[in-house]
């Protein structure tokens, strides 16, 4: 097959990782790729906003098989465009994609299906939010209804933060996507992901990890895309996933074809394990990142063939294999971010390492001849294999250190609770 992943981040680098170890491949593009795509595709400087432009693409080159990374694109329809040219796709439909690029149609397709997830309300006006919040107290957490790069979620651990986030958000923060605010009971619990392949009718659930989304250690600072994850998270035992299977996966596959609208692609569950259960905190519509990164070093299995019978509704039968060993990802971040940063700053030491047990996948990087520079917050992911979390995380670390960039930081606890849980 001749492939094309759309995007630019850690997760695409990863899936491109992945997907050029399988024997099925002939040709692998990238668009428009990063400092390390490079190394296992063609990057195409293509702008992936541009649909006619990457669908010529597709025409001239023959491409066979597009896989989309980006949330940005899943929500603003490339699969369909891509579909309707006549080539197969991983990407769910743009109305699908909704139950990561609305907020309030989730929570809506929860109500009709009895998911169980935090009680809510939906606002598309200042006032009438912040009366919400005036009855309902802190903690309380207010979501941008849209995508806001994983920064429109705030958890307020007071009336005043809460009144803020309303306001920033209502005052044109995050655009358009924070036009409808969602606001939501504070769930008690530890959070988790699931990961679902599904291609319409059937599924095949993967693994689970655990994201890192404060900017700083100790779950302090404001929240980021990602700071660093491990998986599997073993805090969801056996019978926490079956029932997350049943009581949530399954009824928004059945809910979501019920409508005439089936998933085609994957699931990305963020989930609090309560003490009455695991409850839905959001859906993503695409892979996430930095997990992706934790995944794709766990599994063994071709994972081409995986993501076309997704597309092609053909899943029925097949089986994933995972390494019985942990994976955990330091994200390396350009100092400044979440918030403004600089960027342009020479990254020295990436090239050192390498091997079987550990891998650095580039996000924000580009290559100027020899030379590889910053260029944007999350810039690497320093991503490792061990037996248990305590090896996972050490030899995460020793990659760290091997790394000369100044104007970089990166969280020094990644994997905290499961060491707590866990101390070798």
């Amino acid at each position: 097959m001749r492939v094309l992943v759309i995007g630019s981040g850690g997760r695409e680098h990863a899936l491109a990782w992945k997907i050029a170890q399988s024997p099925l491949l002939s040709k692998l593009y990238v668009a428009p790729g990063n400092g390390g795509t490079g190394d296992v595709a063609e990057n195409v400087p293509l702008d992936i906003t541009d649909h006619a432009a990457v669908i010529a693409f597709c025409q001239s080159q023959k491409i066979d098989f597009v896989v989309v990374g980006p949330d940005a694109q899943v929500v603003a329809g490339m699969g369909d465009d891509v579909r309707a040219a006549g080539f197969t796709c991983f990407c769910p439909s743009k109305a699908a994609g909704q139950l990561e690029g609305s907020k309030g149609f989730t929570k809506a397709l929860c109500d009709e299906m009895d998911i169980p997830t935090a009680a809510y309300g939906r606002f598309d006006n200042e006032a009438a939010a912040l009366a919400y919040v005036y009855t309902q107290g802190a903690p309380i957490v207010i979501k941008a209804d849209g995508l806001a790069a994983g920064k429109g979620v705030t958890v307020a651990m007071s009336v005043e933060e809460a009144e803020a986030a309303i306001i920033d958000c209502f005052a044109g923060a995050f655009g358009q996507s924070g036009a409808e605010v969602v606001i939501e009971e504070f769930m008690e619990g530890e959070e988790v992901s699931l990961f679902v392949l599904c291609d319409g009718t059937d599924i095949l659930p993967l693994t689970t990890a655990q994201d890192h989304k404060r900017a700083f250690d100790g779950d302090t600072g404001p929240n980021t895309g990602g700071m660093g994850a491990y998986s599997p998270a073993p805090v969801m035992t056996p019978e926490i996933y079956q029932e997350t299977l049943d009581r949530v996966i399954w009824p928004t596959v059945k809910g979501l074809a019920a409508r005439g609208t089936p998933y085609q692609g994957v699931l990305y569950a963020g989930l609090m394990l309560t003490a009455t259960g695991p409850r839905l905190v959001e859906y993503n519509a695409r892979f996430g990142d930095p997990e992706t990164q934790v995944m794709m070093m766990r599994m063994q299995s071709d994972f081409l063939p995986l993501l076309h019978a997704t597309a092609t509704g053909t899943l029925a039968g097949h089986e994933v294999r995972w390494a019985d060993q942990f994976a955990l990802t330091v994200i390396m971040a350009t100092k400044g971010y979440p918030g403004s940063y600089s960027k342009g700053s020479e990254i020295h030491g990436v090239a050192d390492i390498g091997g079987e047990d550990i891998h650095v996948f580039h996000a924000g990087t580009r290559r100027d001849g020899a030379r590889l520079l910053a260029e944007g917050g999350r810039v690497l992911n320093v991503t490792a294999l061990g037996a248990n979390i305590g090896e996972a995380q050490q030899r995460a670390y020793a990659g760290v250190e091997k790394i000369d960039w100044p104007e970089g930081f990166c969280r020094r606890d990644i994997g905290w609770r499961e060491r707590a849980r866990s101390p070798v």
